[in-house]
Formats: structure tokens, sequence, C-alpha cells
């Protein structure tokens, strides 16, 4: 070893182990061809390596000014032992010769080489677990424990050279010998990375630096020694190795293979020292190159001092960059420890490593060579059981011949045999397994139980390996009896073989009928191990020693996993079934004092049920019931009717509840301290031990909750419910759904919910301090083990030496031997404890070394049993070793075999904690599928443990218990692991995954409804009226808001792992809540369209609260824009009309037009109460759907239809604004242009047609009567005239409908109109403050208006969007902007009106001459003829004005005041208005009966009441005309067109037309 280079020293102590990289994997799938042949292993007759060639050159020596690089100053080198000095291969280090220089480097590199080699093969033994991120050391004694096979080569030491090695791993050796110092950068002596200089590499964003082979990380800034090998060629290795680096001539790093190396690798060169990644290479560079170089702080001597400083706008501009990083979500952990598939290496070797440990007692290497071929049998009978429980039957599916003269039953038999001859194979292996086995096992008891043999020490751990053959017993009997299936198979398979004669010979036959009997006997294992066991002289005591340590281990929590716990129960039970035979008694034995039945008494009860396989479970007392000497007065306990404190998970529940969090508030201390703290030195051993020590107390916490769990499940399956103690239970439920589904109340579902949750979410705190434990644990268990068998061990050791007690000596240096690991590699030889005298008085100093590794398992096991043999009552002479001993050291001996009794699962931690949170038997039904003989391929997810818990979440919605909702689905994850690690069978996986598929788009869609209706809830509760709800609770109904619940922490879960499957939950809620924020608009449209116009209201209000329900998610959802998703619902995407729009005017046209009447004083449209004019509305049935889809809830559903129910019967303002927000300007421009439709037909159809024929039916001539005549005349003469038209039939009925549909629709437009108008008003104020438009400030007097309003434009600037949008945005948002604030500033000052254009089309269609009338006789106007259309709604008015009967309707309740409407418009358009208001026949009475004041009846009107209706009408038609002017603009004097005005002679009368007109001053 002399001539080896020394490896590199230990890391400093301040290095922090969890950002190190695991060390590079192994060269598997590397291109052979391509690497060169390795070098031969050194030979006897080496020879010195061929000259260099001609050309060759010696490499350039190292500058004058050259200096070693000085080491960083965060480290404290006085500890360390130095680097090696700087290696300069020149001709004078040489002798002056080249070729010598060559030859010695040649030597070197084949020296390191062959280190490397042995290094290489033993780098396995060195670490702990591969997970181990930690620095490596040197290999000590301890673990240096493998004998090499006959063949191998030892090289110096004694150290196994191998035979061949690769390039790759020589390289991954010597790659820190080979590295120049330009192409080390910034790399450290140590190869580890303080938490300082990470941080600095942070800030300049570099990647880490290489990765050694060690698993660390080099630094920058200290040279390495540099050995330049000239004979190394570029490109050797494969370009998939993270070694693929690129050398020069002179044994630097070439700058072209940085680009290689930076990707998909771990180790990246810092680029400090290098030039520039050429543009083409550096695309993933993008990122370094925008960061501004920070200049360093380091002087030429190394020290750090004050130098440049940073720019602000450098420092910001970095800071900027960090924008851009991809930084992972902070989404809460809710769920389980992620099932990944990872690489886990196995240090447990079973004892094939013991030959190394020569120096131990040989008694126990031998045990140590039993135990190792016990544990194979262990693991095949763990195969077999795993082949039986997962038996499915095959002869079920396989079709059997129905009679004899079958013609393919040959080729069923044949198909019968060549499926199921590999299974019976199975079988047949099986039971010859078990028959040695059970041989095994008797011999090992025969061996222990000889006369000789029994004083004997037998060690715990072997006594524990029989305890597991016992129980591997038990199993397998147990699946045997219960697997009916394997006896059907082969029953089928014998049936079709003995056909064909399959088993001809004698052998086969035999064999058969073995097995065929071997399967058809129940309890076929247990009675043959009894009988065997029976046969051995005192068997019994070895099996009680057996129990007694089952016990002891039981009572003491000596065990971690919840199935080695169960294993000890198990193994009392059987044990003490096997002990009880017509020889032993085990109650005698209770007497004797051999075995302590009370103390098992009271293990049975606390724990009735154990699993015994998968979901198969057994009670131990049955084997003592069984038992041939059973008495069950020695039983009190488990002979007692009491149930056992296992059933009742509530008693267990407060005591879990406070272990968890009090070890979470410890664990949450040290997480927090690894996270947030930086400690320049290395843990103490004090700190170390309680980290471990936490670490093992939560793994025990966690084996006893799952126990807790499982125990209860198993307990639950052995005692079903039935439909008498469960009401819900059906009589004829299946046994699996009794044990399952109806076994749990609610509480003890909510409870094991709870205990599930903590398990898993302990279960992710713990697997995150994995590095730290590990490491701690490492630490801890070295120092324990060096400190013991170094310094404790010492006084013992003195003392057996000087009183010369030989085998105890020897047994104290076998301990030492085994496991110390000395400083210098050897025992201190001046030790005066070696010579049995006492230390100095100055002492003698032991100096022990801190490690971070632990022994080895058969190191471990050796120094155990050693240890054990000391402490134990028998040592197999008449003395023990125990009385050897001062009771001081004995006690040290004692903790010491107690404390490591645990470190086998600390060194494992990774699977142990697995073992330990596995709650996969929650799961599996094999046995219960078994007992449906067929009738069931598998259960549905109903009677599934995992959905039944998740469901029972959803189901009672519990805020406490949402966010772990998650918990319960990680069943699952353990079952597949179980299934693919363990059972190694795909079929189960497969169901699992079925299931899992099956049960998460049931919790998805449960989860999604249930959110939708919980935020639906609370937006319909916000939105419902507050007086109206302080009303009903004064009437004692209150409507509750929700209860508050905890959905944001499920919707926040990003990436759910479920069978390996990252799962954005998220998304999967928001494509749901999409659909149902959809189907919810849709509902809320289709209530609109399945009631009449008036409904409206309701229609924008359950918009509103579809709109707060999408705000109030779209806080934790990325839903869809809501305008979309109502534009979608309303079919209104692509068509310039929705469903909204087309139903208002279905409404209008079939309901509103023909039905309504008008109201000016309430404003208002009323139901007509005579609707037969119109068919009767057919409209579709609302759907009926959940109470959530509308309100929210069916109290809110209650509430907002007794509120809107108060919109029905009418259709006024509120329904009118409804009808503009819902329908937008699209809407009611489509709707207004289909009214102007309807007014066209209307005009141009009905109404001309009734104009033509009234006109006809009306007098020529109807002159105005002189007020001479009087009123009642007056009445006379025009009932007379229009006597025709007032006895019309049609004119009260479908004519004046159809004026109502035209007034009503003239109404509609105007009254929508002004309900745009306030709309938009309401807007233009809105957007007032950000267009400049502010109010005119008060001020006093002296004040200046012009300063305060130029105060309020600068206070209120920052809103204004056109100037803040022009100065700081682009050119194309400017224009936007302006175009915007034109638009709304111009939105009602340009003066335009919908309903003008309105009247204007209607105009159009007044066309015809029919309207107008002939042309006057006298040129001027047409006074007495009745040929316009206003002497025709004079006469229809006068029908209107004629009073009714008191049971009679009048045509206002009729028609309302729509037909004074639709008459006055088209007087108004036809330009008849002036001629109307002074030729009007009612207003013509009532003008006269103003002056004579006549009361009389005419005809049977009564003439007052008519004047009064006249009055009332002639005032509704002033204000009808003043409207409809104003609209046309006929009042504004500014307005008015040019008139071209004609001059008439005034008409003369006839008595005058001969006489001469004289002036009257000619008449004087």
């Amino acid at each position: 070893m002399a001539d080896l280079p020394p490896p590199p020293p230990p890391p400093p102590e301040d290095y922090d182990l969890d950002i190190l990289p695991p060390p590079p994997p192994p060269p598997v799938d590397y291109d052979m061809s391509a690497l060169p042949p390795p070098p031969p292993p050194p030979q006897d007759d080496f020879q010195a390596p061929l000259p260099p060639p001609d050309d060759f050159q010696a490499p350039l020596p190292p500058p004058d000014d050259f200096q070693a690089p000085v080491p960083p100053p965060d480290y404290d080198l006085d500890s360390e032992p130095p680097p090696p000095p700087p290696q300069v291969l020149s001709e004078s280090a040489g002798g002056g010769d080249p070729r010598a220089s060559l030859t010695d480097m040649g030597q070197r590199a084949r020296s390191r080489e062959s280190d490397t080699a042995s290094l290489s093969s033993r780098r396995s033994t060195w670490s702990s677990t591969s997970q181990h991120k930690g620095p490596r050391r040197p290999p000590s004694r301890q673990s240096l424990a493998s004998t090499p096979p006959a063949g191998e080569r030892r090289g110096p030491g004694g150290v196994v050279l191998q035979r061949q090695v690769s390039s790759a791993s020589m390289a991954a050796y010597t790659q820190p010998f080979m590295l120049s110092e330009e192409a080390q950068g910034a790399s450290s002596l140590y190869g580890t990375m303080s938490k300082a200089a990470r941080k600095a590499a942070k800030t300049q964003r570099q990647p880490y630096q290489n990765a050694e082979t060690y698993g660390t990380i080099r630094r920058g800034n200290a040279g390495m020694n540099r050995y330049d090998l000239h004979d190394h060629k570029s490109g050797s290795s494969s370009s998939r190795d993270v070694r693929n680096l690129q050398w020069d001539e002179l044994g630097r790093l070439s700058r072209n293979s940085l680009h290689s190396v930076s990707n998909g690798s771990q180790m990246t060169l810092s680029g400090s020292d290098l030039a520039p990644i050429p543009q083409e290479e550096a695309g993933q560079q993008d990122f370094l190159t925008r960061l501004k170089p920070v200049p360093r702080l380091v002087s030429e001597e190394g020290v750090g001092m004050a130098g440049e400083r940073v720019t602000i706008t450098d420092a910001l501009s970095n800071v900027d960059v960090l924008d851009d990083l991809p930084l992972p979500d902070q989404q809460p952990v809710i769920e389980a420890q992620a099932c990944s598939v990872v690489y886990t290496a196995n240090f447990d070797t079973n004892f094939e490593d013991r030959m190394a440990y020569v120096t131990g007692v040989a008694k126990y290497m031998e045990e140590a060579a039993t135990h190792a071929e016990l544990n194979k049998l262990l693991e095949e009978g763990e195969n077999h059981a795993v082949m039986l429980y997962t038996w499915r039957c095959c002869s079920r599916a396989i079709p059997q011949p129905k009679s004899n003269e079958q013609p393919n039953r040959v080729e069923i038999y044949e198909k019968t045999v060549k499926v199921l001859s590999d299974e019976v194979k199975k079988l047949t292996k099986f039971m010859n397994f078990q028959r040695k086995a059970i041989d095994v096992f008797c011999n090992q008891i025969k061996r222990l139980c000889h006369q000789e043999k029994r004083k004997d020490f037998v060690s715990e751990a072997y006594l524990l390996t029989l305890g597991k053959f016992i129980n591997m017993f038990a199993v397998l009997d147990e699946l045997k009896n219960m697997k009916s299936s394997v006896k059907n198979d082969y029953s089928t398979y014998r049936r079709a073989a003995q056909f064909l004669k399959v088993m001809s010979d004698t052998q086969s036959l035999q064999e058969s009928q073995n097995l065929s009997m071997f399967l058809a006997t129940q309890n076929k294992i247990r009675d043959t191990l009894k009988e065997k066991l029976t046969a051995i002289p005192s068997y019994e005591d070895l099996l009680c020693d057996v129990v007694n340590i089952s016990v002891h281990m039981f009572e003491n929590r000596m065990y971690l996993t919840p199935k080695e716990k169960q294993m000890l129960v198990k193994v009392m039970g059987f044990g003490l079934f096997l002990i009880d035979s017509d020889i032993c008694n085990i109650n005698k034995l209770d007497q004797k004092k051999k075995i302590k039945l009370d103390k098992i008494d009271k293990i049975f009860k606390n724990l009735e049920v154990v699993p015994l396989f998968g979901d198969m479970q057994i009670a131990p007392f049955n084997y003592i019931k069984r038992s041939k000497n059973f008495d069950a007065k020695m039983w009190p306990l488990c002979s007692a009717s009491t149930t056992s404190p296992q059933a009742d998970l509530m008693c267990h529940l407060p005591r879990i509840r406070d272990e968890h969090i009090k070890y979470i508030s410890e664990l949450a201390r040290y997480s927090n301290e690894v996270i947030t703290t930086y400690k320049e030195t290395a843990r103490t051993d004090a700190e170390n031990k309680d980290i471990a020590d936490l670490a093992l107390r939560g793994l025990q916490l966690l084996s006893e909750w799952t126990s807790v769990v499982t125990e209860l499940y198993s307990w639950k399956l052995l005692h079903p419910t039935d439909h008498h103690s469960n009401n819900q239970c059906p009589a004829d439920a299946e046994e699996y759904e009794r044990a399952t589904r109806y076994n749990y109340t609610d509480e003890e579902k909510f409870a094991l919910i709870e205990v599930i949750a903590m398990i898993k979410g302990l279960q992710v705190l713990m697997a995150r301090m994995e590095t730290v434990f590990l490491d701690s644990i490492r630490r801890n268990i070295y120092q324990e083990m060096q400190d013991f068998v170094q310094l404790t061990l010492r006084d013992p050791l003195r003392k057996a030496i000087k009183n010369k007690k030989e085998l105890l000596r020897t047994i104290l240096v076998s301990v030492r031997e085994t496991s110390a690991d000395w400083v210098k590699g050897m025992e201190p030889p001046d030790d005066p404890a070696l010579k049995g005298k006492k230390d100095p008085d100055n002492g003698f100093e032991i100096k022990v070394l801190r490690r971070n590794v632990g022994p080895s398992s058969t190191q471990l096991y050796m120094v155990r049993t050693m240890l054990e043999s000391l402490i134990s009552d028998k040592s197999g002479g008449k003395k023990t070793l125990r009385k050897e001993l001062d009771g001081q050291h004995l006690c040290q001996i004692d903790e010491f075999h107690k404390t490591s009794f645990f470190w086998t699962y600390l060194l494992n931690f990774s699977e142990t904690l697995q073992f330990c949170c596995d709650l996969s038997q929650l799961w599996y039904r094999e046995f219960y599928l078994e007992m449906t003989m067929g009738r069931r391929i598998q259960f549905p997810i109903e009677m599934s443990m995992p959905w039944i818990l998740t469901d029972h979440i959803l189901r009672t919605k519990d805020a406490s218990m949402m966010e772990c909702v998650l918990y319960p689905l990680d069943l699952y994850n353990d079952s597949a692991y179980y299934a693919l690690t363990q059972f190694r069978k795909q079929f189960l996986y497969d169901e699992i995954e079925a299931e899992v598929n099956l049960c998460f788009d049931q919790f998805v869609f449960k989860l999604s409804e249930q959110i939708f209706a919980y935020y639906k809830h609370l937006a319909g509760s916000i939105l419902l009226d507050k007086r109206f709800r302080s009303e009903c609770s004064l009437h004692n109904m209150r409507i509750h808001y929700p209860p508050a619940n905890r959905y944001d922490t499920l919707l926040k879960q990003r990436h759910v792992q479920l069978l390996g499957r990252s799962i954005d939950l998220n998304k999967l809620i928001c494509q749901r809540i999409n659909s149902s924020m959809h189907k919810s608009l849709e509902v809320a449209i289709a209530r609109f369209e399945g009631a009449d116009i008036t409904s409206v209201v309701e229609l924008e209000g359950l918009i509103e609260v579809n709109k707060l329900t999408h705000k109030l998610l779209s806080q934790l959802l990325v839903l869809d824009d809501f305008d979309a998703q109502l534009r979608e619902a309303n079919h209104n995407v692509l068509a310039p009309y929705g469903r909204t729009t087309l139903h208002v005017f279905w409404e209008l046209n079939y309901d509103f037009l023909p039905n309504y009447c008008y109201n000016a004083a309430t404003n208002r449209f009323v139901k007509a109460p005579v609707t037969t004019f119109a068919q009767p509305v057919q409209r579709d049935k609302p759907p009926n759907v959940a109470p959530y889809m509308v309100w929210g809830s069916k109290a809110l559903n209650v509430a907002f239809n007794t509120i809107y129910s108060q919109y029905s019967g009418f259709l006024g303002p509120p329904h009118l604004r409804s009808i503009v927000r819902v329908l937008g300007y699209q809407g009611i421009a489509v709707v207004m242009q289909e009214l102007l439709e309807i007014i066209h037909s209307l005009i141009q159809g009905n109404i001309h047609q009734f104009t033509k024929t009234l006109l006809q039916a009306m007098p020529k001539q109807c002159k105005l009567p002189r007020y001479d005549y009087g009123s009642p005349g007056v009445l006379g003469y025009y009932h007379a005239q229009l006597n025709d038209i007032v006895q019309y039939p049609d004119a009260r009925t479908d004519l004046f409908h159809h004026f109502r549909e035209l007034g009503n629709a003239l109404l509609f437009c105007l009254l929508v109109e002004q309900s745009l108008t306030q709309e938009e008003v309401c807007d233009l104020l809105q957007a007032a403050p950000f267009q400049n438009i502010l109010p005119r400030p008060y001020c006093k007097e002296g004040e200046k208006p012009e300063t305060k309003q130029k105060r309020l434009e600068a206070k209120y600037a920052p809103l204004q969007i056109v100037s803040n949008i022009e100065r700081l945005g682009t050119a194309k948002q400017a224009m936007i902007a302006r175009e915007g604030d034109l638009l709304t500033r111009e939105r009602l000052c340009c003066g335009l009106s919908i309903f003008e254009v309105i009247l204007t089309r209607i105009q159009t269609f007044l066309e015809d001459p029919i309207w107008h009338g002939s042309p006057p006789a006298n040129g001027v106007m047409n006074v007495d003829e009745c040929t316009e259309f206003h002497r025709l709604w004079s006469a229809l008015q006068f029908v209107m004005c004629i009073p009714v009967g008191a049971n009679n309707f009048t045509v206002e309740q009729l028609f309302g005041e729509g037909l004074n409407w639709a008459g006055c418009c088209m007087i108004v358009l036809l330009g008849q208005q002036r001629r109307f208001e002074a030729l009007d026949f009612c207003y013509h009475v009532l003008r006269v009966q103003k002056v004579d004041g006549k009361d009389e009846a005419v005809k049977g009107i009564q003439l007052k009441r008519m004047c009064d209706r006249i009055r009332r009408f002639q005032v509704l038609n002033s204000q009808i005309f003043a409207v409809l002017n104003k609209y046309l603009k006929t009042s504004d004097p500014d307005n008015l067109p040019v008139e071209h005005v004609r001059c008439f002679q005034p008409p003369i009368h006839q008595s005058l037309a001969n006489q001469t007109y004289q002036r009257p001053d000619h008449l004087r």
C-alpha cells in the first residue's frame, strides 16, 4: 500500500449532506467497444512499458511563480492530514531521462488503477444504503469482511484485486487526481461544499461543481494536486458517462466537452476560469448569460478583502432573473409518501461473509451458518405462502366434458393437463418443501435438545429463528386448509391425467396419491410437525424457551414492525399447542414455572385476533382450545365473555393523538433546525444520539399505530355484523360486506381515517428527514459500538487477563477484534489493559474515531451473540460467565445488548419505515373471494375498505376530515406496492389498478360536485336579501350559511401520487366544475324557458349567483371565462341571438302582446282578465335537478322562489331592466327587429283589412253639430251616425285586440329604451372619474373655482385611462383606449334614440292611400268627410267611451292603454293629430257638455259617465301625443321642418256672397 497514492482526506465537518448528489451509477450500459482495454493485473514477471515514440515531448514544467493554492478560510485544517505536495513531472525530477519519467508515471498509474479496482469492489461494503449522500471513508477492519474465493489474487495488505476494471470505474476514482488546475476551477481539497459556498454559487447562478465518486461536490479556489497523465486518451469513455471529459495534451479539460457534460449529468464545471461557451452550444446557458458578473472579493494571496462593489443595476438585474426560475409549487402536503421505484441496496448478506470474522468464536460462526440455511428455508416458505394465498381457481374456467361420448373430450383433457401442469408442479414443490422444512426443524430441535446440549447457551436470535419456523408452519397449514380451489384444481388435473394416462409409472402415481392425500387432509402440516416433535425427548423445554423469548420480546417491545409483533403472538399460541400432548401438559409446565400462562392469557385477551396472512386472521387462543389438556380455569381472561380492547379503537385514539402531537412537535424542532440553521461544526455525539433515538421512537410509534389499525381490521373480519346488530345491514348481505361495509360505526370510520392520516402524515415527515436520520444513526451506532468496544470493555478485559479467566478473555478479545476500528488500523500495543495492569496516573488515552458508517449484519450478529453469551444464565459449563463479571460491567453489557437490538432496523431506515406504515392488508380479500366459491370474481368498491373510508368523508362532508380524504386512497398504493414487491402477482396489481381507476373517478366526481354545491350555496347565501333573512329569523325560520369547509387545501393539489401516477387533482376538479357551471347555467336558462317573460328577473338572479360562484371558485381554480360559458349555455357562440333572446321574443309574440294590458299609472303590464283572443301558450317543463343546481340548497330555493314570486303576474321596470341586462345590445336589436316585423304584419294585415271594412261602414259625412242642439242632442246625433260602428261585432274583440298588440309592441320598445338609457347613465357616471369628468367643486367666498378644479384634476390624474396608457402603453393600446373613451363619451351625447327609429320605420308602413283618404274637395282639408284614419279612430274611440254595465269589463280592463297608444301613434305618424283633436266626435260631445252641463240618458248611455270617460281618454291621448312628438322632435321649434304655407281666401256665406264689401270708414 506504500506505493499507492493516498486517498483524499476526510471532508470538513461543516458540509451539508442534504444537497449532495448520489455517487455516479455503475457503467452497466456502456459500449464496451468504445472503452479501452483494461490494464492487466500486476504480475510477478512485470515488465516495464515500451518506450515512448520519438515525437514524444515531456510535459511543460509549471511556471516559476507557481504557488500551491491556499485552502479556503472557512475550513479548519488543523485536524486534517495535509494534502500531498504537487507532483511536477520534469526531466530534473526523473534524473534527466524522460523515458524513466514516463516509466515511473506508468507504474504510478497502474498502482492507482489496482487500488481503484480494489476500492471499486469494496464500495458497496463501505456505504450503508444506496441513498447515502455523505462522504465515504476508507475501509476499516470491520468493513473488510469477505474472503476471496479460490483463484483470486491479493494485492498489498491482502486486498482482493479484481481481474478487470472498467475505464469508467477507473476514471471515477482517479478523476480527482487527473483534473488540472484550470479544469478544477473552483474546487476544494475535500470535494465538499459548505453552505457559505453554496450561497455564493446560488448568487452567481452557477450549478454545483463536479460530482466525485464519493458522492460529494468539489468547491472552487483551492487547487488539487495534479497528476498529468500524458497517456490518457480523450474520448475513451462512453458518451453517456458523466465523466465524458476531453483532455488536451497538457492534461487540461477541453472546453469542447463542457456542453456534453452539462447536459443530463450531475457534473458541471464552473465557468469562472474558462472561456465563454460558443453561442451554438449555449442553448441551456441562456439563464446564466443573463446574469451580471459579480467581482471576486479575494486578493492574490487568497485572503478576503474589500473589493469592487456591485452596482445597484447589476444587483437588481440579477434579482430580476430569479423570476425565470421554475420553483416548485407550495401545495399543502395532505397525502402520503409517494411510492416510487427506487434502488435500495440490501446489505444483509445472510451470513455469507461469516468466514471473514475468523477472530470470532467458532461456535457462533457455525450457528451463523445454520442461520443462513434456516433463513433460506424461511424465504422459500414465504414464497409458497404467497403461492397459496394468491391461488385463483382455474378449474371453474376450464370446460368439463358433459358425457363420455363427447367428441372433443380428449382435446379438453389435453388442454386441461397443459394448463394445470405448471400449477401442479408448484403444489408438488410445496409438499416436498413442507416435508423438508419439518425435517430440518425437527433435526435442529433434536440437536439442541440433546442432553449435553441443553445446558449450552442458545442465542436469542437463534430462538427467534425457530419461532419464525413455527409461525411459518402455522401460516402454511392454515392456507392449505383454506384454499379449496387448490384441491379442486388438482382434482381436475388428476382426472384429466388419469384419462390420458399421463401418470403411467409407479413413481408418478405414488407422488400423485401423496399429493392428493396431502391436500385433502386438514391440518396435515400441523399434525405431522407435532407427531415428529413428540418423538424428540425434552423437545418441550426448547419450545418453552421459544415461547418464553416470544413473551419476553412482546412485553419489552423488542420488535419494530407490526408483522413481528403479530408473529410473536402466533408463536405463543402455536408453540403451546405443539408442546401440549399426552406426554407433556402445559398446565404442569406452568406450575413448574417453565412458562407463565397468566402472562400469555393477558396477551391473548388484549390481542384476540391477529392477521395470519393477507386478509386471513386467526385467534391464537383457538390453538389453546384445540390442545389436548385445555383447562378453561387456567385462562380466566380469554374464557371471559368481555370484549377485547382490540375491538375498541376509540379507547386508543386519545393516546395516539397525544403521542402524535408530542412527536411531531419534537420532530419539527429538529426539522426546522436542519433547514434554517447552519452550524460550523458537525453534530456532537449527544446530538446524534438524540436524533437516532428520535428516529427509533418515530418508527415505534408508527408500528404501534399501524398495529392498532390492522388488529382492529382483523377483529372486525372475524366478527362480522348482521341485520340484528345493525339495522342498515340487509338480511341477504354477503359475508365480506357484513365484515367491512356495515361493520363500522361512523365514529369508528372517522377514528380509522384519523389514525391512517397520522400514520401516513408522519411517514412523509420522517421520509423527508431520511438523510439527516441516516447520517446521525450511522454516526451514533458507530460511536456507541466503538466506545463500548474500545473503552467500556477495557476494564472487563483487564480484569479477565489479570484473574486469568481465559474463556472470558477470549470472548472479549473476539468482540474487540471483530468490531473495533482503531485509529492506526491496529490495537494500541502499549495498552496496559492488555497486560492486566491498571492505567498510569496520568491515564492512558485512546482516541476513538468518528465515522459515518455502521456495522454489517454479520458483524452486528457476532458481537451481540458473543456479548449475550456473557450475560446469559446458560453457558455450557458448571459456572456461567455471568458470575465472572462485575455488576457494573454486567449492566453495561446488558444495556448495550438491548440497545443494539434495534440497530439493524435503524440502518435499514427506509425499508423499516415502509414496513411500519404498511396498511395493504386493508384491501386484500383473497380469503373472502375463496369463500364465494366463484360467485364473485371481485367485490364492488362499496365493500372495499379504502373506498368506504374515502366515501365516508365525502358523504358526511366533515370539515375536519376533508383534508384527510387522500390518505385512505394511499391504501391502494400500499396494496399495489405489496402486490409487486411481496406477492409479485401482476393480476393482483391489475385488479388494484382497475379499482383505483373506478374509485378515483368516483372520488373526483363526488368531490367536484360537493365543491360546486358548497360554493353555490355560499354565493346564494351572500346574495340573499339581508332584510328577508332577518324577517325569516323573526319568524323562527333560519337560513344558514354553509358550514366552513377546507376545500381550498384539496384544490391546491397539483400532483397527487397514486400508483406511480402524478395526478393534477386541481385540473380534474376544474374540468368537472366547468361542466357543473355549464349545466347550472343551462338549468337557469331552461327554467326561464319553462316560465313566462316575468321570470326574466329570476333568470338574472340565477346568472348573478352563478357568476359569484364562478368568482369564488376562480380564486382556487383556473376556470373557463364566465361570459364564454354563458354564451355556450345560451347557444350564443356563433349565432347572433341565444336561447334567452329567442324565448323573450317567443314570449312577447305569443303571450305578452296578445294577453297583457298596459297601465300608465303603475307603468306596468298586467295580464288581461280575458285571454280568449289568443291561443293558450305551451311551454317546456322546467328540468328537475338537484337543489344546488338552482340556488345552492333547498332552503335558498324556497327563499328565492318566495322573493321572485313577487315579480310574477306583471311586467314592469324591474323586468325591463333585467331584459336589458340579460339580452344586451345584440339581443335587444334582434327583439326590436322582430317586433317591427310583427307591427308591419299587423298594420298591413289585420288592421288594414279592418280599416278598409270599417271605412265603408262609416257615414260619408259627419258634421260637428251646433252647440244649440245641446249635449244630449249631439250624443244622439253621433250615436245615430255611428250606429253601424257601434254595432259592429268584431270591433270590441278582434279589432281592439290587434290594436292592443300594436300598442304593446310600441310600449315595450319605448320602455326598453328607457331602461337601457338608465343603465347607460349608470355606466357613464361610473366611468366619469376615469375620463377626467369631475363635478364642479363647492367654493366658499373668495375661493377660485379654477384652483380647486385643477387640484381635483391633479388628485385624480392617476385614474385617467387614456393619458396613462398613452404614456406607459404601446401605440395599439393607446389607440384602443382612445376609441373606448370616445365611444363612452358619445354614448348618449349624439342623441340617438331607438324608439325614434322604430317610429320612423313604422311610418314607412303607413303609405297605403287608405290611411290618408281621398283628397279634400275644398283643396284644404276634409272636415265633414269620413275618409281619413283619424275619423275612423274617432268612431272607435266613441265606442270605447260608451260606459259598460257593472258586471262587464271595460275596454281598459280588456285591452289596456296599448289600444290608445296604437291609434294615437298611427294618427301622429299619419300627420293627423291636429285634425283629430279638432274634429274628434267625443271631444265635441265633451266640449258641448261642459257648456250646458246636462246629464241625461241617451239611448241607454249615461251622458255624465260617458263624458268622464271621454275626459280620461282625452288626457291619455294628450300624454301619448306629447311622448310621440318628443321622440319625433316635432315639439322642438329649432328642429321643426320648413313648411310651405299657402294663403287661402276665407270662406264667405252664401247670404253675403252678392253684397259688396265696403270699408267701415267709407260707411260714415
